[in-house]
């Protein structure tokens, strides 16, 4: 069976991709940054605690690993501009780094989740193809860009078995709320906790949402069927503003005869107002299916939270 590596693997999307692939019969190692609890991961999960920038922690991770995929990310849009410095040294370089060291292994396959939104900035068509311009508007997007390039670089010289994935605005059960990434998690929270809903604009700003697991199993099918080389969208080519995903949730309040908050600000700079990525090329060269609209999906994480002892 394959060794998958997966960098940051103990994240919101780490912790669903972990158990598909072992569900898949995959052997998984997780390197994370700090001790998890052991129930938030499978059993079967070889969890270690490092950092992955350190090229001779790496060197003895890599050693029994077939393929790899870097989920590991220490910034959101909203908070790189805090310290754009910080957003370089902790991101950009630490993938330069695992670059470096996994082009001397026999390592099949490295999948690096990048971003759909931030890469592209303000859209000059919808929905987004891979050959749209990329134009970042935020710290983030532009780290993102870079690591890409980085990537890219590798391959085209070295042979570095790079895949590069675009996922949307992924939503689900176990996003941590208030963190500056995540509109979903943060707005059921808010709901269940009384807390006013910040709109940035009358309708907020437009996404392309995916629900957890549909990306967990694109990740998935990218290790199988994806081709080296390439970039990916992974959206569901459906837009939704704010608004939309409010009045969705709202429902659920009423239902639940739970009142909520709403406060109306101004737009913010740093947003892009519209983001749609199409996904054809994805699906074409990896049969990928979306099975959760966007409905079904808010359903299951209102849910979840709503049942949260964490709440």
């Amino acid at each position: 069976m394959p060794h998958t590596l997966l960098i940051g693997g103990s994240g919101f999307i780490g912790i669903h991709l972990a158990k598909l692939l072992s569900d898949k019969g995959r052997k998984i190692t997780v390197i994370g940054k700090n001790q998890i609890p052991s129930n938030l991961l499978p059993e079967d999960v070889n969890y270690i605690s490092g950092n992955f920038g350190n090229q001779m922690f790496l060197m003895e991770i890599l050693k029994n690993v077939d393929e790899i995929v870097h989920l590991a990310y220490t910034s959101t849009p909203k908070t790189s501009f805090e310290n754009p410095i910080d957003d370089i040294f902790n991101n950009l370089s630490y993938s330069v780094k695992l670059f470096e060291v996994a082009q001397k292994f026999d390592i099949k396959k490295i999948v690096f989740i990048s971003t759909g939104g931030a890469v592209y900035g303000n859209a000059v068509k919808l929905p987004i193809d891979e050959k749209h311009k990329t134009d970042p508007v935020s710290p983030y997007g532009i780290t993102k860009l870079s690591i890409e390039k980085y990537a890219l670089m590798f391959h085209h010289i070295n042979g570095l078995p790079i895949i590069i994935l675009r996922p949307g605005n992924a939503y689900g059960e176990g996003q941590i709320p208030f963190k500056g990434q995540g509109f979903v998690a943060t707005a059921i929270a808010s709901i269940l906790k009384n807390i006013p809903i910040n709109l940035f604009g009358e309708n907020g700003t437009i996404r392309d949402y995916i629900y957890v697991k549909d990306l967990a199993n694109a990740i998935y099918l990218a290790l199988e069927n994806a081709k080296i080389g390439e970039i990916y969208n992974i959206g569901t080519k459906i837009g939704k503003s704010n608004r939309d995903i409010l009045d969705i949730l709202f429902e659920f309040a009423k239902d639940n005869d739970l009142k909520y908050q709403l406060n109306i600000l101004p737009e913010r700079a740093f947003d892009v107002k519209e983001n749609i990525l199409d996904n054809t090329k994805f699906i074409n060269d990896t049969g990928w299916i979306i099975k959760t609209d966007i409905t079904e999906g808010l359903k299951k994480t209102w849910d979840y939270y709503a049942h949260s002892l964490a709440l």
